[in-house]
């Protein structure tokens, strides 16, 4: 089944209120009483939301396969559910929510129990749910959705945004009108001030470990490290940044040499068309290190089965990523034993799991003290200038590669200054050298 913008829109949306239905629910009968449990005031947990597209999205073509399927959306929405709790605790320094007191926990993000749970969710909306409902929401009148999900998608941007700053303590100031009189402005104020108030009250209560006095201190260790001498120090942004450029280049380099002694063929692996970088292996070194740098110390056994399915779950999204947004394929590991549709191999999770362990018992540590004696503010200059450079090359990149499909499959082919500059500057001869693998896909 193929998803639309717009049903993927009302997905979100209705499985965002199921999902506060049963965290509200959930927190009715543990705590006795009424409690939001969603991070905005609309009765929505975007997170639940955002899962469901997750499936919608990655897991159409593993509905012939139950198994796949359930594996599928547990790594999924766990990989989801880990990340936006790491997140959440780097803005709060606190966890929203821990499963640290149940068993088979990983750093109290995530659990088995859960994990299992999100599965068997996985395989009831991918066979079930999702067909039914994308039929029932044929039944409402186009301009009658549309209206509907731009003002929910706009009201639902203000809501996050107002319950962030409220959270971070952040006044929202209103610029008022000169016009206006200071009755007006006063009660105005007054209004913002009760707002703030409310919503403050309305998290401390839906997650008890959000206090000021924990804001206060998550504020005051930002400032601390801010404040420190040393760049890029711990698992920083910057770090992640320098890592992304050093790992997109290795990872460059590893494939081409690869591909030079198996099959004696000297081939662009390159993700972009400016630079020997491969955003796939930069992308996989930071996020690599950002999920298990506080697992560096473990067993190689645990690394190895961590890295295992990270990676494979990790190519196994890019390939469908690239071939929904370019319509083009990659890679394809048909021939390879043990492959799931092409886009992912045992073997090569394999490889991911050896490349977890030698890159954070390894090489990560040295790189990550040649990274932090940069001087901190050559460093910092030096990586906005990456960023803005990788920024136009992915936007250059993906531009020709948009326009290299057109040409090859009677799409629009209309003449524009921007179309004559990429057929000029990125014909077929080099995009296919840049891309050799490359495989249109309808």
């Amino acid at each position: 089944m193929i998803y639309s913008l717009t049903n993927l829109a009302w997905l979100f949306f209705l499985y965002s209120f199921i999902g506060w239905v049963i965290e509200v629910c959930y927190a009715a009968v543990h705590r006795r009483q009424f409690v939001n449990r969603g991070f905005v005031s609309a009765p929505l947990c975007p997170i639940y939301g955002f899962g469901a597209v997750l499936f919608a999205l990655f897991l159409p073509e593993l509905t012939g396969n139950l198994f796949f399927l359930f594996l599928g959306g547990m790594i999924l929405a766990t990989l989801l559910e880990y990340a936006t709790g790491m997140l959440m605790e780097k803005i709060f320094n606190k966890k929203l929510w821990d499963y640290s007191g149940i068993r088979f926990n990983i750093g109290g993000y995530v659990c088995l129990r859960y994990s299992l749970l999100w599965g068997a969710l996985a395989v009831v909306t991918m066979l079930f749910a999702n067909s039914l409902l994308c039929r029932l929401f044929t039944l409402i009148p186009y301009p009658v959705g549309m209206i509907a999900l731009w003002a929910a998608s706009l009201l639902l941007a203000l809501d996050f945004i107002t319950s962030a700053m409220v959270v971070l303590g952040m006044k929202i100031r209103v610029k008022r009108l000169s016009s206006l009189s200071d009755g007006i402005q006063h009660t105005s104020k007054l209004l913002e001030n009760k707002l703030t108030a409310l919503i403050q009250r309305r998290m401390v209560r839906s997650f008890p470990a959000i206090t000021p006095e924990n804001l206060e201190n998550s504020l005051r260790e930002k400032s601390a490290r801010k404040t420190s001498a040393v760049f890029a120090e711990g698992c920083s942004f910057y770090k992640l940044t320098a890592l992304f450029f050093i790992g997109a280049f290795l990872g460059d380099l590893t494939e081409t040499v690869f591909c030079l002694l198996t099959m004696g063929v000297l081939m662009s692996r390159s993700s972009v068309v400016y630079g020997p970088f491969s955003i796939v292996w930069g992308l996989g070194c930071s996020l690599l290190t950002l999920f298990l740098y506080r697992y560096r110390n473990k067993s190689d056994r645990h690394i190895f089965l961590a890295g295992t399915l990270l990676g494979g779950a990790y190519e196994y999204i890019c390939s469908v990523f690239t071939e929904l947004v370019f319509g083009t394929v990659f890679w394809d590991y048909s021939g390879f034993a043990f492959n799931l549709g092409g886009r992912i191999n045992l073997l090569y999770c394999f490889f991911w799991g050896i490349a977890a362990v030698v890159w954070l018992k390894a090489i990560y540590p040295v790189l990550s003290r040649w990274i932090e004696k940069l001087p901190k503010r050559f460093g910092t200059i030096l990586m906005n200038v990456l960023i803005v450079f990788m920024l136009f090359n992915m936007a250059i990149s993906s531009l020709a590669l948009a326009r290299y499909t057109q040409r090859h499959t009677n799409a629009a082919t209309e003449s524009s200054p921007l179309n004559d500059f990429l057929d000029s500057h990125f014909d077929d001869e080099r995009m296919e050298r840049i891309y050799p693998n490359a495989v249109l896909v309808p």
